[in-house]
Order: C-alpha cells, then structure tokens, then sequence
C-alpha cells in the first residue's frame, strides 16, 4: 500500500519525525489561495481590499505570508493584534473586529494606529471617542449592521438574523450613525456587515448587500453619512468532506461588486471602498491533521471505535457545530486500500461528545495507524485547548514539498507555567 502524501510531503513521515497529534499546513496552497481571490477582487476591481480573517489561524507565519502577499488584516482580540504588532503588521492594514472590546484592547489599537474599528454598538463608539480624545487621536470607526438575513449554515456561526449578538439591527442603526457623526474624535467611515460562516452559495450575502445599500441610500438621504468604506464580510465555505458542494468564490465576488456598483450608478452615490475578509477559505483546505490510532474496540452492532490520540483539544468544532470531516488512513494509502469498515474516530477525552467524525468507511484499522484528517487548516489551532491538561500539537508548514517546524508542539512545563508556586 501506499502512504499519503499531502503538498509533496509524506505523512506518515512527518507523524514519525514531529509526532502526532499533528497539524500539517501548506504554505503553497495557502498563497495559492490568497492569490486567487486577489485577482477576482483586488486586481480586477478598482478599490477593493481583502483582509485576512486572523481568527481562523494566526502564526509568525502566516503573519509573514499575508504581509508578503499584500493581504490587510482583521483581529478580534488584544492577543491577535500583540502578534501583529510584534510581527511588525503595518496597522493601518488592520481593522479591529469585536463584540465586547475591552478599554485594554482599545488601547493597544490606539496605541498602534490601527486603520479601523469594526463597532457593535453605540457604547463601544462613544467609549472609542472619549479614550482617542486624551490621546489626540480621530481613528476611523465602522459601524457594524445586522440585516436580519439568516445564511443556510449551523445556528452557532449565524452573525445576522435573529437573536445574533452581532451588529445593530436597520431600526437603531440611524440614531447611532447621527451620533457617530457629531463625536469629535472619531471618523465615522462606513459599515459592516456579515451574515455567517461556511457559506455554500452567495444568495444570502447579496440579499444582505441589497439591505446595506439600502441602508447606505437612506443614511446619505436622511442625513448626509457618506459611507466611504463598506465591509462586506466573508464567511465563503469550503468543501469538508465530498458531499459539500460550495459556490465557486468568483461567485461571491463578481456579483457583489456588479450590484455595489450598479446600485451607487443609479442611486447618484459614490461607490464605497469594499472589503471582503475571508478566513476558513484560504485557511482550511490548506491544513490536515495526523492522528495515531491506539486503539479499536468492535461493538457489534454498533460500531467499531477507533480511538486517536488527540480530538477535543485540538480540533473542538465537532462537538461545537456538529462539523463533519474526511479521513484517510495515512499509511494505507491508494487503490489497493479500499475501504472494507464503517469506522468511528474517537477522540482521547473523557467527554462523550468528544468524537473526530462519526461513521465514516476506512480500509481495515488497527493500533498503530496514522490517520489523516482532512481540511483542518482554519478553527482547530485557533480553538485548541489544554481540555484535560493535553498539550496543543505543533504545527508543520510545508513549502515547495519540503517541510519545516513552524509552531513547536506544547509541553507540560508549558501547560503550568502559569500556576503560581
């Protein structure tokens, strides 16, 4: 049989060098990516942005990757914005994103000159103006809208619709837009919005896009806001397993700049500056994750359980969202390894819900295999955890087919370096 080889790099290998759990990434697919949408938005349309969503994964390197490629950059924590800054980010490509910013996070935003602040409320705005004022400061502020437009993905990664967290809804967004505009010491520059995550097809987002410029109509109108920058969101979905069938991006971006600037043509406005901020789509399909296999129990009539050593820890999103993924057996590899056994991959924890995937048909398992999980690069080393004290895996980039260590994997000193002697 075969091994499994993933951007030219041989994984059973990279199990035995660097150990597993194991998050493998390619910097190639990543840049390939990166460099597809830039065409479809940023090179074929005149000034129109796209940001890098950090919280679908942050490293020193791909902090590198996006400054080389010319990417900005959307942060949601203090923590997010440190390594930016200590990677030398240049702030002004960085917009701040969050629900509840804390006076510290805003802080450090002011203090690195960050280009905007993405805002869910009128408090967060009003706060942001009084904390720019003692610093002398104007930072561009947007103000984030629900447009009550509910994408068709998992209820936890709605943004819009409902009882979203998320934005402010149409009835309340032109009270805050009148007083954004009479604070002295912000510029406010425009609107947000995004209406969830792992979209499959664009007909939600550009129903939303035809409330925004609506609501960007009215607001000129009524008041005179001129909406310089629109910020339309990602959340573009990607295939997981082979029965995800998602819209192609140029699908996406096509049609919502079409309708952006057909609308503004008709309407008499200036047509905003539009941002997109995609994260899981360049992200995901450019990382898997390796498992050993310690153990398979057969429960007749039931199924066969095979236990890996990692799962809750460094990959969440299945007990989360009810996320489904793709597996191959690393090490049992091609046409010669036909799947023979409906398998179930559960994790190590001592949590029932803690399952990698759920029946899925592998060639015959057993101690010792190496598990390839598939489409791992976005959510899982942002969301991982020390649930029962388990280190959180290295991370391995791969470019050109050669591999190196891009993030060392967790120990138990670092695991309680914290706690207090």
């Amino acid at each position: 049989m075969s091994h499994f080889f993933f951007h030219g790099a041989d994984t059973v290998e990279l199990a035995g060098t660097y150990g597993t759990p194991l998050y493998v990434v390619s910097e190639d697919e990543i840049t390939a990516r990166i460099r597809e949408i830039k065409s479809r938005f940023d090179g074929r349309h005149e000034r129109c942005h796209t940001h890098f969503a950090a919280k679908a994964f942050l490293t020193k390197d791909m902090l590198r990757i996006l400054k080389r490629e010319g990417v900005g950059l959307d942060v949601v924590s203090g923590g997010e914005l440190y390594l930016a800054r200590e990677m030398g980010f240049p702030a002004d490509e960085i917009a701040f994103h969050g629900n509840s910013k804390t006076e510290r996070e805003i802080s450090e935003g002011l203090g690195y000159g960050v280009g905007k602040f993405v805002c869910d409320s009128l408090d967060e705005i009003k706060l942001i103006d009084e904390m720019a004022r003692s610093r002398g400061a104007c930072p561009r502020v947007l103000i984030r809208v629900n447009p009550g437009v509910e994408g068709n993905t998992h209820p936890h990664m709605l943004t819009s619709g409902g009882r979203t967290k998320f934005g402010l809804p149409p009835d309340l967004l032109r009270q805050a837009a009148a007083e954004c505009m009479a604070l002295q010491n912000v510029t406010a520059a425009g609107l947000h919005f995004h209406v969830g995550s792992q979209l499959m097809d664009p007909e939600t987002h550009l129903e939303a896009l035809d409330i925004l410029l609506g609501i960007i109509k009215a607001l000129r109108d009524e008041m005179g806001f001129e909406t310089e920058i629109l910020d339309m969101g990602g959340g573009f979905g990607v295939a997981y397993t082979p029965a995800d069938k998602p819209a192609r991006i140029d699908d996406f971006m096509t049609p919502m700049v079409t309708r952006a600037e057909e609308f503004c043509a008709a309407n008499g406005l200036a047509r905003p500056d539009l941002i997109i901020e995609p994260g899981r789509y360049i992200a995901g399909p450019s990382g898997i994750t390796l498992y050993t296999v310690e153990s398979v129990k057969e429960i007749p009539g039931v199924t066969t359980y095979a236990g890996v050593d990692g799962g809750y820890p460094d990959n969440p999103r299945p007990a989360l969202y009810e996320a489904v993924y793709d597996a191959v057996i690393a090490n049992k590899y091609g046409a010669d390894a036909a799947p023979v056994k409906n398998v179930t991959l559960a994790g190590k924890c001592c949590e029932s819900g803690d399952v990698v995937i759920r029946d899925i048909m592998l060639p015959d398992i057993e101690r010792g295999d190496i598990v390839a999980v598939l489409c791992t690069g976005a959510y899982c080393h942002s969301m991982a955890n020390n649930y029962n004290k388990n280190p959180i895996p290295a991370i391995v980039m791969i470019k050109d087919g050669t591999p190196r260590l891009s993030v060392r994997r967790q120990t138990y000193r670092d695991i309680y370096a914290c706690d207090m002697t």
